[in-house]
């Protein structure tokens, strides 16, 4: 016998193939209908609409704008609650200690913890960039351009570093010597052994990795020399795919200075254009960003590296420009930064956080422009449903925001929680959650919760859900497409259409 199975009612019916069969299943065929009807109709009377009003007042979690601590720190009355992060650079060379014989790495790592507290004291989340070489720079050791390399390493016979003098107009620099095994081997190390530390820490949100300059993926001014001053594609591609391996619970970003195919391997491997590694841009809204404005070499990169969906798979971000003094302080201008405004460009580039410490100096960005800044950012649920019944929830929630929640996170009614995070949800998109449990009929029990932001931070919704007594389900998201089923698997909109089939034919519910 056939087996054709209806989609909205899970009930299964067989096709006859002889009259006597057919009479058989007539009285089958009916009775299960009865059970049907008088089960949905049971269902109807259970089930009830719960009166839902909720606001998104402030900028969420893991998204915004962002400062520096001690701008975050100088600041914070005023600006303190427009931001929900703050980024530093980290040096490998002050959390390392040492190595045992073994290969072991000794580890402090007090100093980076209390990075951490102090950025949570102010109830942010850090976004941190390991990093080894800083035109320069002067801490590691207070002398210009030092290396962040492990002292361990810099005492090794075969281990020696290149210098120069002004690379780029940016001053002294020293440079990892990449043709030293040791090297390599203590940077995959050492991510794994980050990532096991703090994969589920939730001081801390996303990291940014990379090498050369500031980790931002090019040695401008300096004679570029792969496997010497700047490691070998063959060792790049060996990182990329042990970040994709080890780095499952914290999102990670490189520069969109890996799409340059004369430094990086990434945009000539799709295996490694496949895996699901963000992207942060170091210039963002510069004065020849975008194609059509002189080489448009940062939209060039977004392209080439990100193929119009990196977004969906991996965290975008980066850093307003500092070509001009006035970029960052300019940029939240209600009338654009060089033809384009702020809203604009992050809704293009789907972005989740960009620094803009110097903002607040420049008059343009008050604390209220730069909080609708942030809120400009990152995703927004709304919940468009809200349906209860004695043992559980249903909730139909759409992502309004600009880009998906890259971190997990649950709709819960009171302590208990969805089988479906929100994590992925594409903007536009509507996803079914259910909760195991009663919501309260004015909603006041429904909240987002994750493991992923500290206990001060709150995830909030937009619902704007009326009274209107008892009601049946309603499967069919709102004016979309596109739907999930509870596990946030892709379906077939049939099976919201009140479609069945039945005899191998469609029969719609009237």
């Amino acid at each position: 016998m056939e087996k054709v199975v209806s989609l909205q009612a899970d009930i299964i019916f067989y096709q006859p193939k002889t009259v006597h069969e057919m009479k058989n299943k007539v009285f089958y065929f009916f009775t299960i209908a009865a059970l049907f009807c008088c089960s949905m109709q049971v269902r109807a009377q259970q089930d009830s609409n719960v009166t839902l009003q909720r606001h998104i007042t402030h900028p969420q979690p893991m998204t915004g704008l962002v400062l520096w601590p001690d701008e975050a720190r100088n600041r914070h009355s005023s600006y303190g609650a427009t931001i929900q992060l703050e980024f530093s650079y980290c040096l490998p060379c002050k959390v390392v200690k040492g190595c045992q014989a073994d290969g072991t790495i000794l580890y402090d790592w007090s100093s980076f913890d209390q990075l951490l507290d102090d950025v949570a004291s102010r109830n942010h989340q850090l976004v941190a960039r390991f990093r080894y070489e800083y035109p320069s720079g002067t801490d590691v050791d207070g002398k210009k351009g030092t290396t962040a390399v492990p002292q361990y390493i810099k005492d090794r016979d075969d281990y020696n570093e290149t210098y120069s003098s002004n690379p780029g107009g940016d001053g002294p620099t020293y440079y990892a010597d990449w043709s030293n095994s040791e090297l390599q081997r203590f940077t995959l190390q050492f991510y794994t052994d980050f990532a096991q530390r703090y994969c589920h820490d939730a001081r801390l949100a996303f990291l940014e990795v990379g090498f050369g300059h500031w980790s931002e993926y090019h040695i401008y001014g300096t004679k570029l020399q792969l496997g010497k001053n700047f490691p070998s594609k063959a060792f790049q591609q060996q990182f990329f795919e042990h970040m994709s391996n080890v780095m499952t619970d914290i999102p990670w970003l490189v520069s969109i200075d890996a799409a340059d195919d004369e430094y990086s391997p990434v945009t000539e491997n799709q295996a490694l254009l496949a895996l699901p590694f963000g992207l942060f841009d170091d210039s963002f809204m510069h004065k020849t960003h975008e194609i059509g404005t002189s080489d448009g070499y940062n939209e060039t990169c977004w392209n080439a590296i990100g193929q119009g969906t990196r977004w969906q798979r991996g965290v975008c971000g980066g850093e307003i420009s500092y070509y001009s003094s006035n970029d960052q302080k300019k940029f939240l201008d209600p009338n654009g930064l060089y033809g384009h405004t702020w809203a604009e460009q992050a809704a293009k580039y789907h972005i989740t956080f960009m620094i803009a410490n110097d903002a607040p100096r420049g008059g343009v960005a008050t604390p209220e422009r730069f909080r609708d800044g942030s809120m400009a950012t990152g995703y927004r649920f709304r919940v468009t449903q809200a349906i209860t019944d004695d043992s559980s929830t249903r909730l139909l929630v759409i992502n309004e925001g600009i880009a998906p929640l890259y971190r997990d996170a649950w709709f819960a009614v009171g302590n208990t929680r969805s089988q479906t995070s929100l994590r992925g949800l594409i903007p536009g998109e509507e996803r079914w959650v259910e909760i195991s449990a009663k919501a309260n009929d004015d909603g006041s029990n429904i909240q987002i919760v994750s493991d992923c932001i500290l206990n001060t931070q709150e995830l909030e919704f937009q619902a704007d859900i009326r009274p209107t007594g008892i009601n049946s389900v309603t499967r069919e998201p709102n004016k979309r497409n596109t739907c999930h089923n509870l596990f946030g698997q892709q379906i077939d909109r049939m099976s919201h259409a009140g479609i069945y089939i039945i005899d191998g034919r469609k029969v719609v519910k009237k």
